[in-house]
């Protein structure tokens, strides 16, 4: 897939370092290896068995392609922040986290924005409620405006331009390095949703071809 970036207290200059280079390299290449056959036959596969079954964006596919490769990659998932019982479940775990650095995949409502970005914080700094994980860089990966059109995402969805906005008011919080990866928009297609049934909607792949080709012929308005 292709992204933006935007490396917060430098972050992309750290992750030069010898220390945090191989997970650098292993976040990078599993992005980059997600191609858009990959995202078009995950998509796709939901619907096989039953058509309601289909999403209505590619979050779902997303999640799951990266899900599979990072821990084929030997990334813990779902990993806890804290040791102490009280403090467990999504509220206070991880995405993916290996040795020094900690993932946070964030499709979720625009509403949670500031937690996702204080997580790898909490999972960096010291604190009086024992730790379970102690990173030193934190990275989100969530989605571009332009993604969140074409990808059929809920409107309400947190975006990459949406967690720039909130660095500066939160500058003095975010104590630790981030490194914040924005998704791209595909090139050869686009999830266009549909009224399947009464109240369910499902996402449908549409090929820009056939989108310019329908333009061209005047069969859908500019």
């Amino acid at each position: 897939m292709k992204f933006k970036y935007y490396s917060f207290r430098h972050a992309g200059v750290i992750f030069q370092e010898s220390e945090f280079i191989d997970q650098f390299t292993e976040i990078i290449e599993i992005i980059d290896g997600i191609s858009e056959n990959d995202l078009i036959d995950k998509h796709n596969s939901y619907g096989l068995i039953n058509i309601e079954n289909t999403p209505m964006s590619l979050s779902k596919s997303i999640n799951s392609l990266l899900k599979e490769r990072f821990k084929a990659s030997g990334w813990h998932e779902e990993s806890a922040i804290f040791q102490d019982s009280q403090y467990r479940g999504d509220t206070w775990r991880l995405d993916f986290a290996k040795k020094d650095v900690s993932i946070e995949v964030a499709f979720n409502h625009a509403s949670v924005i500031a937690w996702n970005l204080l997580k790898p914080v909490l999972a960096s700094e010291l604190n009086h409620v024992d730790k379970a994980i102690q990173t030193k860089i934190g990275v989100i990966i969530t989605a571009t405006e332009a993604l969140k059109r074409a990808g059929g995402f809920d409107g309400a969805v947190g975006t990459f331009e949406k967690y720039l906005e909130y660095l500066p008011p939160l500058n003095n919080v975010l104590t630790v390095p981030l490194f914040i990866i924005g998704l791209d928009t595909p090139d050869t297609f686009r999830v266009d949703q549909h009224q399947h049934a009464l109240r369910k909607k499902i996402g449908k792949i549409v090929m820009k071809e056939v989108i310019n080709t329908a333009i061209e012929n005047d069969e859908i308005p500019i």
